[in-house]
């Protein structure tokens, strides 16, 4: 379980302080920009000259730069040091110029904390099926040094170092693209066209990042368990053996080095590996945002069909209510825009319509009323309602359908498992639908890099057919009902992959 995260109380204070604040960001970012160039500690005068250089155009004086830097110093992000090295002409001048800053742990933490701050806040995320690939071949490359007895320790840290790295870069990716995306599910006040061709494209791009990932998943977790077979502490010793630690950090360091690189891989662990690993999370949601994505869409599509719509035609309605004087016309308004008729009874006649007038209220005439219509509300019975349809056989028809073609998808990939290593000139005399298949995975196959032994390994769109390729001598000749295939033999195995 992660530990709970202690900062200091003023560690970004520089940013909420009075009206300074920009000054003071400015400022530590000129110590950023030196320490990229390799210099540890700055006069006063050189911290004004390079303000100009991190975009702070303002005119500042010596006593308020003073001012900023005996801050800086207060809230420790600076450490001030006299320099008795330079030639001062004058006791003023010692005294104003031979001070020297250079920025502290607590002043470099804040600085990677703005800085982090602002790339959050200017970048959208995204998904990145080649973030996925980085990670396998990341992996890869450790377990060929783990087994490989000439790779040093170097080489097993900088391909941890690459491998965390492409972690928190899908993390961090994923992320931010996932708060876009709920942002973008919102009402939006962006033009009607741009709003449509906006979410159009987003749902193309989880489309084919959906259909990418469940094979990409696979390799990363069956690179995964190699390494892991390898042994992932002694990945992790030997990766601080490479790292050269400087031999002035003591054992506490060491060992929270080791804790923090076993953290970041049972991270990598949780997100690939498991019964209910997040990668698998991540595409559930992707999924339902292109289901979410069409509904509105549809939504847009149906209401920009109509000359206007409902929700609009009612709030022009509510202004129309709200302009009239008097309940008449209220009442008029109401007849004009819903089409009222008038009551059920007004059909009715009277015995002899001449024992009544013209202007005789129907409340003083003695017309007989159907008992059904003033205790019912209605002069004729309704008759029964329709049956609802039982759609329980057709869902069952629908789901063994379905079943059916799985089991048939399986079997003609079936029909290719060799049960072992054999040449593909074995193949021999093959049918459409089998070389089709067998053509697909050889595709794939060839467009991977080679492994250990020159081995190429690839998956079926599916995930659910694995085939590795050893290139061989010879020429392969394959029969087929419309041809023939030549081509490079190999030596080939396809198996069912392997569920984890």
């Amino acid at each position: 379980m992660a530990s709970r995260l202690r900062l200091p109380r003023n560690l970004f204070e520089l940013t909420t302080s009075s009206d300074h604040a920009e000054l003071h960001v400015a400022v530590l970012q000129v110590f950023g920009a030196a320490s990229e160039r390799l210099e540890t500690a700055l006069t006063r005068q050189a911290v004004r000259a390079a303000l100009v250089d991190v975009g702070w155009l303002d005119p500042v004086s010596d006593e308020d730069l003073a001012a900023r830097l005996k801050q800086f110093e207060r809230w420790g992000l600076i450490d001030i040091v006299q320099d008795h090295s330079l030639a001062y002409r004058s006791a003023a001048d010692f005294e104003r110029n031979n001070l020297q800053y250079s920025l502290t742990k607590h002043g470099e933490a804040a600085l990677t904390g703005i800085e982090k701050a602002w790339e959050v806040l200017n970048t959208a995320g995204a998904l990145q099926t080649s973030v996925l690939d980085a990670i396998a071949d990341r992996l890869d490359d450790l377990h060929r040094c783990l087994n490989d007895p000439g790779a040093g320790d170097r080489a097993v840290y900088t391909a941890l170092f690459e491998l965390e790295g492409h972690l928190e870069a899908l993390k961090g990716n994923v992320s931010q693209f996932n708060n876009r995306l709920q942002q973008l599910l919102a009402p939006q006040r962006l033009s009607l066209d741009a709003f449509i061709d906006v979410k159009t494209a987003t749902i193309a791009y989880l489309e084919e990042f959906c259909a990418n990932l469940p094979v990409r998943a696979a390799r990363i977790r069956e690179a995964l368990a190699r390494v892991e077979a390898d042994g992932a502490e002694s990945m992790h010793k030997r990766a601080l053996a490479g790292a050269e630690l400087p031999p002035s950090l003591g054992e506490d360091h060491r060992d929270h080095w080791l804790e923090h690189r076993s953290q970041r891989w049972e991270g990598l662990r949780a997100w690939f590996s498991g019964e209910e690993p997040r990668v698998r999370l991540l595409g559930d949601i992707a999924r339902r945002a292109i289901n979410t994505l069409l509904l509105v869409l549809e939504r847009i599509d149906g209401e920009r069909r109509r000359s206007a719509s409902a929700v609009q035609d009612f709030r022009v309605l509510a202004r129309w209510f709200a302009a009239t004087d008097t309940e008449a016309e209220s009442h008029l308004l109401a007849d004009a825009a819903f089409g009222l008729g008038s009551a059920r009874h007004a059909h009715l006649e009277l015995p002899d319509p001449e024992l009544a007038g013209a202007h005789q209220s129907w409340a003083e005439a003695s017309v007989e009323v159907d008992p059904v219509l003033y205790t019912a509300g209605r002069s004729s019975t309704a008759g029964r309602t329709g049956k609802v349809r039982d759609v329980a056989e057709l869902r069952r028809a629908r789901r063994k359908a379905a079943q059916e073609e799985r089991a048939q998808l399986r079997e003609a990939w079936s029909l290719l498992h060799t049960g072992g290593q054999v040449r593909l000139s074995d193949f021999g005399t093959l049918d459409a639908d089998r070389f089709s298949r067998l053509l697909e995975l050889l595709g794939a196959a060839w467009q991977t890099e080679p492994g250990p032994g020159g081995v190429r390994r690839a998956h079926s769109a599916d995930g659910g057919t694995v085939i590795e390729l050893v290139p061989a001598q010879g020429e392969c000749v394959l029969k087929i009902a419309h041809g023939t295939f030549t081509g490079p033999d190999c030596s080939v195995t396809i198996a069912p992959a392997r569920r984890s």
